[in-house]
């Protein structure tokens, strides 16, 4: 192999062209390039260029001020984004330019996006899927357009053998932005430090199809041929460039990061238990929907407890939790890591878990819900002013046997009690997470109800299931009143099992 060049952020900054098609890697805060978008919203700042780019990011990119995507709010610096979501906060300024039409937005399902940097490497003009009809990514409902800047979908229906499917034109890549951990000579780059790789090699591999470049951040350099074959996540063959930046943080800090890589095992005692609260109880009635030995999918927010309980009551011992970030096995990581597990048995790259999702691999799957309407839809993508996106959510409910949305019936300034086993309403939430009608489709229930799907709704004072019917009530919190505190709160009908329970005690101990 010939040497890499070595070059600095500011070089790297240099080779995005005005116009140029610019592919992200990073998961929030994990794996982003933070010095190399740092240098390039520095080099718009001072000379108003690069302008009217196209970026590409499969998962959101950094979270928090001066991180990720916030790099490049800029107004004129982006003329389209392209992403499975953009960011959970109110506050980021990224989210401010999309709501004011700076530049088109769309949102495809992670999925479909490391399918088309795969179609885009291996040299295909198109990306064809069946995932994200009947949702909000569909041209039949919102294409996907998450502004009114973006006027036209990038996804269209085509029939293959009488069966619709969203065909998507491939995107070249001008410049790939991608992280790891180590480089050597040769520009081979090893991940060691990293608990995911988040699809960075296909990433390159469809800059190099297309003629671009590949700038590769790293923590360190290394001596030619010093690398273990089995360690290399990216081959040198496909990088242009490294920038060499010694202070680049590592995901979880340092105590954690190990545990995350798979390099140490943390006492099973690290993992900690679920605090008093409503999260808790949430949590705590949807992980009696697992089955002991089952492979188990988490999502944002209340999921995350879910392995928690299970550990703490000794519950479930063998489930596997398998996040769509590519960690098997363990325990989910907190929030600000989410998508990586502590004490991994195994880590695989992004673009093959959406592949095992696609194709059924998970028993069943926990999810948040944002909103939720009369026949059962779910929202998480677009409400309450921010724009999450879709993230791999449509993905993973694709083929999912089992589903469970967890969230608390009311948000904003919901506040309860347990007082002898029973929950006290003490003040409601200013917003119901029942609607008439979701802002957008996330989730389908006509789709799930066609599939055959199991569907619960868990909060922490009742238990809907799908049916064709809708919302039907089947549990509800001891000292809870069903008119007063369900029924009225929703603003329309719902069925009343005729074989109504009681949530289980134990769930608010």
């Amino acid at each position: 192999m010939k040497p890499v060049k070595i070059i600095s952020a500011d070089d790297a900054a240099d080779l995005v062209q005005d116009g140029a098609t610019l592919a992200i890697c990073g998961c929030e805060n994990v794996l982003t390039p933070d010095a190399l978008l740092r240098s390039l919203g520095q080099r718009y700042d001072r000379t108003g260029s690069p302008a009217a780019l196209t970026e590409m990011h499969p998962i959101i990119v950094g979270m928090g001020e001066g991180r990720g995507l916030e790099n490049l709010a800029h107004r004129g610096m982006v003329k389209r984004a392209i992403g499975s979501g953009y960011s959970y906060l109110k506050t980021s300024k990224y989210t401010a330019l999309l709501k004011d039409d700076a530049f088109e937005a769309h949102v495809m399902p992670m999925g479909t996006i490391f399918q088309m940097l795969r179609d885009c490497a291996a040299g295909r003009r198109r990306t064809i899927t069946r995932i994200g009809l009947s949702t909000f990514v569909d041209p039949a409902v919102e294409g996907g357009c998450m502004n009114t800047a973006a006027t036209q979908s990038l996804a269209r229906h085509i029939d293959i053998e009488g069966e619709i499917h969203l065909a998507y034109d491939v995107v070249p890549v001008d410049v790939a932005f991608l992280r790891g951990t180590t480089a050597d000579e040769n520009g081979n780059i090893s991940f060691e430090d990293e608990p995911v790789s988040l699809g960075a090699r296909i990433i390159a591999q469809a800059a190099k199809a297309s003629g671009g470049k590949v700038v590769v951040q790293v923590r360190r350099m290394t001596q030619s041929g010093s690398l273990h074959p089995r360690m290399v996540e990216i081959p040198g063959i496909f990088v242009d460039a490294v920038v060499v930046v010694p202070d680049q943080p590592v995901s979880g800090g340092e105590a954690l990061n190990p545990a995350l890589t798979g390099e140490v095992k943390l006492p099973t005692k690290s993992v900690g238990a679920a605090p008093p609260g409503i999260s808790r109880i949430v949590a705590s009635r949807a992980s009696a929907e697992v089955r002991d030995g089952e492979t188990v999918n988490l999502g944002v927010g209340m999921p995350i407890e879910v392995p928690k309980i299970l550990h703490e009551r000794g519950s479930a011992p063998h489930t596997t939790y398998f996040p769509e970030h590519g960690s098997v096995g363990g325990i989910p990581g907190d929030r600000a890591i989410f998508g990586t597990n502590i004490n991994p048995d195994a880590i695989i790259d992004s673009t093959s878990v959406f592949d095992c999702f696609q194709g059924g691999g998970l028993d069943i799957t926990f999810l948040g819900c944002g909103q939720i309407d009369a026949t059962g839809n779910v929202n998480v993508s677009k409400f309450n002013g921010i724009v999450p996106g879709c993230g791999g959510f449509i993905d993973i409910i694709s083929r999912t046997p089992r589903i469970v949305f967890c969230g608390s019936f009311s948000a904003g300034g919901l506040d309860v009690a347990v007082t002898d086993g029973k929950l006290d309403i003490a003040t409601e939430g200013r917003h119901s997470k029942f609607v008439p009608e979701v802002e957008q489709i996330t989730f389908s229930a006509e789709l799930a109800l066609q599939r055959g799907q199991h569907v619960l709704y868990v909060t922490e004072r009742a238990v809907f299931r799908l049916t064709r019917q809708g919302l039907e009530l089947i549990e509800i919190a001891p000292g809870v009143d069903l008119e007063r505190h369900v029924q009225s709160q929703i603003p329309f009908p719902i069925t009343v099992s005729d074989k109504l329970k009681k949530i289980a005690p134990h769930h608010f101990t």
